[in-house]
C-alpha cells in the first residue's frame, strides 16, 4: 500500500476505535499528539524502506535509510512482523517515557495507543497486497489475506488509488460526522472537568 493509504487506514481504524472504546479522558493535547502518533505509526513499519517518506524528508535521510534496510534485512522483514510489532512498541513506550516530563498534560498512554493502532493497521493492509507479510518472522511465511495470491491488490496500482484510499477516507469522513456531536462531547466533557 502507498503511504497516504497506510496514512488513512490509521486514521479511520483510530476513529473506530475510539468510538467503540471511549477513552476515559481526553485533552485536546492529547487528541492532537495521539493523531500525530497515529499516522507515525501508519508509516513507522516502511522504516525498513530506504525510500520511505521518512528518510527522503531529512538531510542524510537516503544514507541512513539505505543503512537501516540492510540492518534490518530489506523492506518487508522485520517491521512487518510480530518481533518488529514488538520492538516498535518497546521503543515508543521508551520514547514517550523520555519525553513525558516535557509534556505535562499529556496522556502518554493514550499516545503510545494510537501509534500502536497505527502500526497494526500498516501490517493489516500490507496482508492484503501480493507481497503479504511475514508475521510469523523468522518462520519464512508470508501471510497474505486473501490467501490466494492472485486475488491480492498490487501496491499503487488503481483499485488501491481509486477504490480503497477513497473508501477509507469516505468511511473516516462518515465516521466523524456520524459521531460528530460524540467526539465534541468527548473533547469538551474532559477539557471542562
Amino acid at each position: 500500500m502507498t503511504g497516504r493509504t497506510h496514512d488513512m487506514a490509521a486514521v479511520t481504524a483510530l476513529l473506530a476505535l475510539v468510538i467503540l472504546y471511549p477513552p476515559a479522558q481526553l485533552t485536546l493535547a492529547t487528541a492532537m499528539l495521539a493523531l500525530l502518533a497515529n499516522m507515525i505509526g501508519g508509516i513507522a513499519p516502511d522504516i525498513d524502506q530506504p525510500t520511505a517518506p521518512f528518510w527522503r524528508n531529512l538531510p542524510v535521510g537516503g544514507v541512513v535509510g539505505r543503512m537501516i534496510t540492510r540492518m534490518m534485512g530489506g523492506h518487508r522483514f522485520i517491521t512487518h512482523s510480530i518481533l518488529g510489532l514488538v520492538v516498535l512498541s518497546f521503543l515508543s513506550q521508551m520514547l514517550l517515557a523520555f519525553l513525558s516530563p516535557i509534556m505535562p498534560g499529556i496522556d502518554t498512554h493514550l499516545v503510545w495507543l494510537a501509534f500502536m493502532i497505527g502500526v497494526i493497521s500498516h501490517l493489516v493492509m500490507d496482508m492484503f497486497t501480493k507481497e503479504g507479510v511475514p508475521l510469523l518472522l523468522p518462520l519464512p511465511i508470508k501471510l497474505g489475506l486473501p490467501p490466494l495470491r492472485s486475488l491480492r491488490l498490487t501496491t499503487g496500482k488503481p483499485f488501491e488509488l481509486y477504490i480503497i484510499f477513497p473508501g477509507l477516507a469516505a468511511l473516516a469522513i462518515w465516521l466523524v460526522y456520524d459521531k460528530y456531536r460524540f467526539f465534541l462531547d468527548l473533547l469538551h466533557h474532559r477539557i471542562s472537568s
